[in-house]
């Protein structure tokens, strides 16, 4: 369980104070303490697009003698920082941070939403802005290119070059601004990124184009400097929506511990609270029908809870004094009342929360090749176009206008378009393919790890079966028996009274039927009860049957005899050919359930399946995963209930089925439709195909680059061919990702 307590609560007003000044932050009201002593504090940082930004940020404050832990995650932009010593010594972190270049506030998930999603909406500004520049601005191209062929004029060359001008030059302003802030920030901080290269080939190209047109000059390049910003802008913004997913999944878990408590005070009077204002040791009412909010232990009523939130099992838990209730379960049966144990941050919702980051943040660490040497770029860059100017001008005697065109025609023809879209091209043709397949991949790196794996993880409920519970005695009933339960159990929504709906043939509604939370359905017939329910409300001696485990219903019935109806969960469609073409392939098959062993056990034997573990808790399939992870396994999770989410995000790459819940599927890099599991083996053909044209494609742009970059060094390429070549180098690449839209069976 989490060592947090509580964030002490603040004013939207004072999180944009501290947001709008960072010389001046003031984080003590936000710091949070620690059990074992120590403080820590949790801080929303801006600014922060690469793995490089994130082991700046920590390493500046492993340096303090006194911090204990500094974690962030991309993804969502939260960084928690842990220490021993004064709370005031926030400020000095928030300060050493801003002094990085990035602006810092205290975490707040909605205000953290809010500038997400502001962000995004710039973005999308910025990129609409320059597709639009860019479509006009090559139009106009064009005609000058076909107009030296047909002998344009002087004059209308210029004037197309002005048109030009006055197209890009306001685009370029506007929507390079993520890039050119992004430069000043590291600049002023004495560090550079990738915005700066990519800020000075911008506003060079503008610039000198500038120049051009205004002395009349052949050449413009106002639609290398916009094309460029534009494809950029498409992948911050596809990364930005990328990392918006993990930052909606927390948001979603956070909110079902949200919901107002029912506290029942000393005196026998309620009050609702809100979960953040509810003390340990109270007295709280859950009703039927109301999730509960905080952790605690039942000290009255005996009822069922849906657990599956939590568990993962869509079968109802039987709960009565004494048992232990966690945030996030929903009340099926009688009104309970808790003894608070745990609220907010320190409950198993919240755990899972935790859980959740922590993996995406493992999860960081593992980029494609582009982004690894991406800190290598902007220096390798500078070097070879300063090298290129100074050489021309001061060795070469060329004039210096001249020789910063071959510097410019060096930034622009080491563009690293080609090697950001040797990934993304395969993407989109990989994404579009197992789409048609009915698979959404959803994750920027999944189809390099789905190639990669050697281990497969199968969660039971719901996604290696079928979620849902079946009768399986049917034969052993009578037609009468059955038709009377059946008539009865379509007045309740319980799990086993659909499955009991379900299995019977058309049976009228039965009248006057009655619902006791907890225990079961009765009606009146001739004076006499009829029941249907579980054990002890229908006066089953607890040991009759217990030779038939699992699931059941009984039919008490008017003469006094009962009637036990069997439930289970069968297996997907085609789960057994699934696995026997896993284990075929090589690769190891487990299973991990949070149900009862004798389930679990069955399942695993049906499937084929040598490995499995059941009673898992949602860390206690995190500790395999590692575990695993350890032995130098490469695991693909499949999984769909929300206890599957922290092991969805911490497994090498992770599956879920349409059907599972909304968290699950966010957590995963991939959704599948249908109620078959072959989709596990088309995703794993597609990723592996996916893994090697990305190869070829890494292969193809550093080939253009050992050709182009020497040529643009000796002066053979100006910025106008530099440009033409950049498209060249990209539009061969997307050529052989097309060639994974062919259909290929799989083997």
């Amino acid at each position: 369980m989490s060592d947090i307590v509580h964030l002490k609560p603040a004013s939207s007003a004072a999180l944009a104070d501290v947001a709008n000044d960072a010389d001046a932050v003031d984080c003590t009201d936000f710091v949070q303490d620690a059990d074992d002593g120590g403080h820590r504090l949790h801080l929303l940082v801006e600014g922060a697009h690469c793995g490089g930004c994130v082991r700046k940020i920590e390493g500046a404050l492993a340096g303090f003698d006194d911090v204990t832990e500094a974690r962030m995650n991309l993804s969502t932009r939260r960084l928690a920082v842990g220490w021993r010593g004064q709370p005031a010594r926030a400020n000095t972190f928030a300060r050493a941070v801003a002094g990085l270049g990035f602006r810092v506030m205290p975490y707040d998930p909605i205000s953290a939403s809010g500038a997400y999603e502001q962000d995004g909406r710039m973005l999308l500004r910025c990129m609409a802005v320059a597709g639009f520049a860019a479509a006009n601005v090559m139009l106009l191209s064009v005609s000058i290119w076909s107009g030296h062929v047909e002998g344009m004029t002087s004059a209308t060359r210029d004037l197309f070059h002005w048109l030009s001008a006055l197209i890009a030059l306001p685009a370029v302003v506007y929507a390079g601004r993520p890039f050119f802030r992004s430069a000043i920030a590291a600049l002023r901080n004495r560090r550079a990124n990738m915005d700066v290269p990519i800020s000075l080939a911008v506003i060079l190209a503008s610039a000198m184009s500038l120049a051009e047109t205004m002395r009349g000059a052949d050449h413009a390049y106002f639609d290398s400097a916009v094309m460029l910003l534009f494809f950029l802008l498409v992948g911050r913004y596809l990364d930005h929506r990328a990392r918006g997913k993990v930052q909606f999944a927390a948001e979603r878990l956070l909110a079902l511990g949200q919901a107002p408590v029912t506290v029942i005070n000393p005196d026998g009077t309620r009050q609702a609270r809100h979960p953040a204002n509810v003390d340990l040791g109270q007295h709280v009412l859950v009703a039927t029908g109301e999730r509960v909010a905080v952790d605690g232990k039942v000290i009255a009523g005996d009822g069922e809870l849906d657990t599956s939130l939590i568990t993962g099992e869509t079968m109802p838990r039987r709960v009565q004094s004494g048992d232990v209730v966690h945030a996030g379960m929903l009340n099926l049966g009688a009104p309970l009342t808790l003894t608070v144990t745990a609220t907010g941050e320190g409950t198993v919702l919240a755990d899972i929360v935790r859980l959740m980051e922590a993996a995406e943040q493992r999860r960081a660490g593992y980029v494609a090749l582009a982004a690894r040497v991406a800190r290598f770029y902007a220096p390798v860059v500078h070097g070879l176009a300063a090298g290129a100017f100074f050489g021309w001008f001061v060795l070469g005697g060329m004039p210096w206008q001249d020789a910063l065109m071959i510097a410019i025609a060096v930034l622009i023809v080491t563009c690293p378009c080609a090697l950001g879209l040797a990934v993304p091209a395969v993407q989109v043709i990989a994404s579009g393919r197992l789409m048609r397949g009915g698979i959404l991949l959803k994750s920027a790196t999944a189809l390099e790890r789905f190639a990669t794996i050697d281990t497969v993880v199968f969660d039971k409920t719901g996604t290696l079966t079928q979620g849902e519970p079946n009768l399986i005695n049917c034969n052993a009933i009578a037609a009468a028996d059955l038709t009377l339960a059946a008539s009865m159990a379509a007045a309740s929504r319980h799990p086993l009274a659909r499955a009991l709906v379900r299995a019977a043939p058309v049976a009228p509604l039965a009248e006057d039927v009655r619902e006791v939370p907890g225990s079961g359905l009765v009606m009146t017939r001739d004076g006499v009860e009829v029941k249907l329910g579980n054990r002890p409300w229908c006066d089953i001696d607890s040991n009759e049957q217990d030779d038939l485990n699992g699931p059941e219903l009984w039919l008490r019935r008017a003469d006094g005899t009962a009637v036990r109806f069997a439930f289970s969960d069968r297996l997907r469609d085609g789960a057994c050919d699934v696995v026997a073409e896993l284990k075929r392939r090589g690769l190891a098959v487990e299973l991990l359930s949070g149900d009862r062993t004798g389930a679990v056990e069955a399942a695993a034997r049906a499937a084929g399946i040598d490995r499995w573990r059941a009673g898992c808790r949602p860390d206690d399939k995190c500790d395999r995963l590692a575990e695993l992870e350890r032995q130098g396994r490469q695991v693909l999770m499949v999984g769909d209930g929300l206890n599957d989410a922290p092991a969805l995000a911490a497994a090498h790459v992770s599956l879920s089925p349409s059907s599972a819940a909304d968290i699950s599927q966010t957590a995963a890099d991939a959704v599948f439709q249908g109620g078959r599991l072959d989709a596990v083996l088309t995703v794993l053909d597609v990723a592996r195909r996916a893994n090697r044209l990305v190869r070829q494609n890494f292969f193809m742009a550093a080939g253009y680059n050992v050709i182009t970059v020497p040529l643009a060094i000796m002066g053979f390429v100006t910025p106008l061919v530099a440009a033409a070549a950049m498209s060249s180098s990209s539009i061969i690449v997307v050529g052989n990702a097309l060639r994974l839209a062919g259909r290929r069976k799989r083997p």
